[in-house]
């Protein structure tokens, strides 16, 4: 039996089908095949922030500046985060993150040179300390394995939907802490690979710069996950900045959409059989109607909608 790692409140419920319609929007209008310097920023956004969260000083330029090859004046233990960080996002597509031996090479790339025995699970016992106190104790180092066996065992048979699955992995891993470091930015890289899953645009998505910018609200959903001992809070946290995230790519590319990437993009969020000029415009509040007459116009002729009816009285259904 798979083990539940949390409770499906109605705000999970909500916040997930809110990510799916928004995720039917960048299908709908191609967003998944983003311009590739905006691949280029999101993917230094994404380097700078989760590091960054693990106190890194270097900058997006200086990022920028490491990724062309140049020389950067900085901390030689960041500099090397960042070379490492850079080589494991640009590996992201050939990790499989459903496999345990998969997640070790990721982490021994991603802290090469960092730590010793990258790549392996600890040995010992850790403790996260806020001063004197301790935060979160991990669970023994002699139950890691089986811990991790069950949470790979969760991401392969569970029907969870694997934007739920990612975030639970992000905690599950956070807690049960199986390296001495790199934890973090693990939890952040393997979430980023489990939605890759789900959607190529994940891949380029920076949820971790959402996260960077709400980090006092991180650590306390993390923290109220211990204290209550399931991942829920911790979920509906993350699924709030997916969606986030989302809308924010969304509407950044939205201004540049084509006529026929409006069309389809109200064909995938429209519940009408048959609408009129009219209705189209109230999706598209900012077009004149000249504009949704030749988006119209040419949904006909490339053979996407059939026109029925003249002139005032003209409706328009899809052809599939």
């Amino acid at each position: 039996m798979v083990q539940k790692y949390y409770e499906g409140t109605a705000l999970i419920i909500n916040l997930s089908a809110e990510i799916g319609k928004l995720l039917g929007i960048v299908d709908a209008t191609y967003l998944r095949k983003t311009e590739p310097h905006l691949r280029k920023e999101n993917r230094i956004k994404t380097i700078q922030s989760s590091l960054a969260i693990e106190g890194n000083t270097l900058s997006i330029d200086q990022i920028s500046a490491i990724i062309e090859n140049k020389r950067v004046a900085g901390p030689p233990k960041d500099i090397l985060e960042v070379q490492n960080a850079i080589r494991a996002y640009q590996d992201l597509s050939q990790f499989d993150p459903f496999e345990q031996e998969s997640y070790l090479k990721a982490h021994e790339l991603l802290m090469s040179g960092l730590i010793e025995n990258a790549g392996c699970y600890r040995t010992g016992n850790v403790g996260i300390f806020k001063g004197a106190e301790a935060a979160h104790l991990a669970p023994p180092a002699r139950n890691i394995h089986h811990l991790m066996d069950n949470l790979f065992l969760y991401l392969k048979n569970s029907e969870d939907n694997l934007v739920l699955k990612s975030c639970v992995f992000h905690y599950e891993m956070e807690f049960i802490h199986p390296f001495m470091d790199g934890n973090g930015r693990m939890g952040r890289l393997w979430q980023t690979l489990i939605l890759m899953q789900e959607n190529p645009i994940f891949e380029y998505l920076p949820i971790e710069s959402e996260i960077k910018n709400s980090q006092e609200k991180y650590y306390a959903v993390l923290a109220e996950s211990d204290k209550d001992g399931i991942a829920t809070r911790f979920v509906e946290y993350m699924l709030e900045v997916i969606m986030k995230s989302l809308k924010e790519l969304i509407a950044e590319t939205r201004v540049s959409l084509t006529d026929e990437e409006r069309v389809l993009y109200f064909r995938a969020h429209t519940n009408l059989k048959e609408f009129s000029r009219k209705d189209y415009m109230q999706m598209f509040k900012d077009i004149s109607s000249a504009t949704a007459t030749r988006d119209l116009r040419h949904g006909v002729e490339k053979g996407i909608l059939i026109r029925k009816g003249d002139n005032r009285k003209t409706t328009y259904v899809f052809s599939t």
